[in-house]
């Protein structure tokens, strides 16, 4: 019973984070009014949403290395260590496009020029996906006893 008020819980707080990244990405604001000054201010979702990233990523990638680390090796324990891995490229990824959309510096390209940065990112991308997809290719492997 537990488990599925957290998974309610769980999906619909994504559903929400989605639905104001969409609002944040149309320019699309929440007017405040105080209703002493009768003042509106604009609150930007993306902000927000761009602010609680992180610290999630984070906490993905100490859980993904810590249940890596309980399954002690074998074969499971390498399929979560190599998931892990791609969390820490993709936490790095995000943490770069945060930095992107609120410096407006692409660190990539000013490091590496724009055919390079473009390149790093796709490498980066390409990384990301391979460490999970053999992390869970390598425990549907265990899982099936070969």
């Amino acid at each position: 019973m537990k488990k599925n008020i957290l998974l309610t819980i769980l999906f619909l707080s994504i559903g929400l984070l989605y639905h104001f990244n969409l609002l944040a990405q149309n320019n699309c604001s929440l007017a405040q009014v105080s209703s002493a000054s009768m003042t509106s201010q604009s609150v930007n979702i993306g902000y927000w949403s761009g602010i609680m990233e992180i610290p999630f990523l984070l906490i993905s990638v100490v859980f993904a290395f810590a249940t890596a680390q309980a399954l002690k090796g074998g074969k499971f324990g390498k399929g979560m260590n190599l998931i892990a891995w791609g969390f820490v490229v993709m936490a790095i990824g995000h943490f770069h496009m945060q930095i992107e959309h609120f410096y407006n510096y692409n660190i990539l390209k000013g490091l590496l020029g724009e055919a390079g940065g473009t390149l790093a990112w796709f490498i980066a991308l390409v990384l990301t996906w391979g460490f999970s997809g053999l992390g869970f290719y390598s425990i549907l492997k265990a899982s099936k006893g070969k």
